[in-house]
């Protein structure tokens, strides 16, 4: 496996703790091409009292305390939150499986400052990592735009370049979940790579590949097998799919080994005004002069290639993790 850091790449996860979310936050924790500084949270696959509590269960079961978890934006900027993420995921975000309460308390700082913090006392050294709506992100880059120059790159789950949605015809769920937010993203003047529906739906985990991950028989793989059984359900319903895709997974991955992938830079808005194609993500693929591209965006994936990784990984995590505390 090719990676482009010698040393772990610094990254701050903003995520809304989700099935998907859950099981990136694990790949993160235990891929030691990458070391995970903060989890941010936000609303999306819950509110955001449901996605701050997750994420402060995934540090307490992987071993990483040390690691803050800083609430985040409660709501859109200028919407109104109607999300139904909990279909998919279980009204808890954990596919209905009952886990205590957190024992750890998150950050005293919002998301937002935290990133702002973070980002600026390591200049040019963060890699964001936004996994839900991109409100936090929008909030830190408004609250102190010099972040923009600070961060290393924005690798974000989110979008469809080809233009088929999922949580509409034609947008993805954490743009159109706050549109506006995505736009601040997409124009701030830093790098983005947008790990898309593109890439994310050729990339399958079958009923057969995350039984086998749970047979390895550790705490994790074990937690793993149990937060899918309702998401599977949800895919075959309304998907009709045996199966489910690989969304945040993909975007860590893509930061733990981008020759996984391929990409095109293009100019990429998101659509705002529109009431029944907003979120819809505008990617002009005539490059045409005078227009610059503003967005690295995946296109294709090697999908073989990124389930082994995941599979090692999460078969090697109690080991790792521990490491990584150490």
């Amino acid at each position: 496996m090719s990676s482009r850091h010698e040393t772990p790449q610094r990254i701050l996860i903003d995520t809304d703790p989700g099935v998907d979310d859950s099981m990136a936050i694990l790949f993160a924790f235990n891929s030691p091409e990458v070391k995970v500084e903060g989890l941010t949270t936000v609303f999306g696959n819950g509110g955001t009292e449901t996605t701050t509590a997750n994420a402060l269960r995934l540090v307490e079961m992987a071993g990483r305390t040390d690691v803050p978890v800083a609430r985040g934006a409660e709501q859109p900027l200028l919407r109104p939150f109607t999300g139904e993420g909990w279909r998919v995921h279980g009204r808890n975000g954990l596919g209905e499986v009952e886990l205590p309460a957190p024992q750890v308390e998150p950050e005293r700082r919002r998301a937002a400052q935290f990133i702002v913090d973070t980002v600026m006392a390591n200049p040019g050294e963060i890699t964001l990592v936004p996994l839900g709506p991109l409100t936090n992100i929008a909030l830190a880059v408004s609250l102190e735009p010099g972040i923009a120059e600070q961060v290393q790159e924005v690798v974000l789950m989110g979008g469809a370049a080809n233009g088929r949605g999922n949580a509409s015809a034609v947008a993805e769920a954490n743009i159109r979940n706050d549109p506006e937010a995505a736009h601040v993203v997409f124009q701030a003047p830093w790098r983005v790579t947008m790990v898309g529906l593109d890439v994310t739906r050729k990339v399958i985990m079958t009923p057969e590949y995350v039984d086998a991950l749970a047979a390895s028989g550790n705490p994790f793989t074990t937690f793993i097998g149990k937060i899918t059984q309702h998401y599977m359900d949800f895919y075959r319903t309304y998907v009709g799919l045996d199966g489910f895709h690989v969304h945040d997974s993909s975007a860590v991955a893509y930061v733990i080994d981008p020759t996984l992938f391929e990409t095109v830079a293009l100019p990429v808005d998101v659509e705002i005004h529109s009431p029944h194609n907003f979120g819809l993500t505008s990617t002009d693929w005539r490059k045409r002069p005078g227009r610059e591209p503003n967005v690295n965006v995946c296109v294709e994936v090697d999908s073989e290639r990124l389930l082994e990784l995941y599979r090692r990984r999460l078969q090697g995590m109690e080991t790792l993790a521990t490491e990584a505390a150490s």
